[in-house]
């Protein structure tokens, strides 16, 4: 698991629209990644928007979403609710490992292997200044806005 301290992992995935989006292009900003497990779905859809609800109070804080969605399905969940920030298409789901957030869930008694919702701050020098694993979509625009001093 990933901490305070720790270095970033890299990302380089396509978003919605199809352009190639690397974490490294951010350096010298902020910038928040959210894993999710499916775009669309009620909790992932509070997430989100309520990501969307707090950008413009974040200051220069980028806001990247990622989960094992292909482009297509990104780019619906983006233009249904106007999200208005990349979303990313992880579904190699090697991010997602690299951010210690594929784990093996159950439901229903079935076992399977899927994102673990967590958000993670980055800084400025590329480093993970907070860690959030398990959080909910509701804390998820509350501990962002708590990081930047909000």
């Amino acid at each position: 698991m990933l901490s305070s301290g720790s270095v970033a992992p890299a990302i380089a995935l396509p978003d919605q629209h199809g352009n190639q989006v690397l974490l490294s292009s951010f350096l010298g900003q902020r910038v928040l990644i959210f894993f999710y497990p499916k775009a669309s779905t009620p909790g992932c859809t509070q997430q989100a928007c309520g990501l969307r609800d707090v950008a413009a109070q974040v200051g220069g804080t980028v806001i990247l979403g990622v989960s094992p969605d292909k482009p297509a399905a990104q780019k619906k969940f983006d233009d249904k609710y106007s999200l208005g920030y990349p979303l990313l298409a992880d579904t190699e789901h090697e991010v997602a490992e690299a951010y210690g957030v594929w784990a093996q869930k159950s439901m229903y008694g079935k076992q399977y292997m899927g994102i673990v919702r967590s958000a993670f701050l980055v800084g400025v020098d590329g480093t993970i200044e907070y860690a959030w694993y398990k959080i909910s979509p509701a804390d998820t625009p509350k501990k962002l806005l708590e990081a930047v001093g909000k």
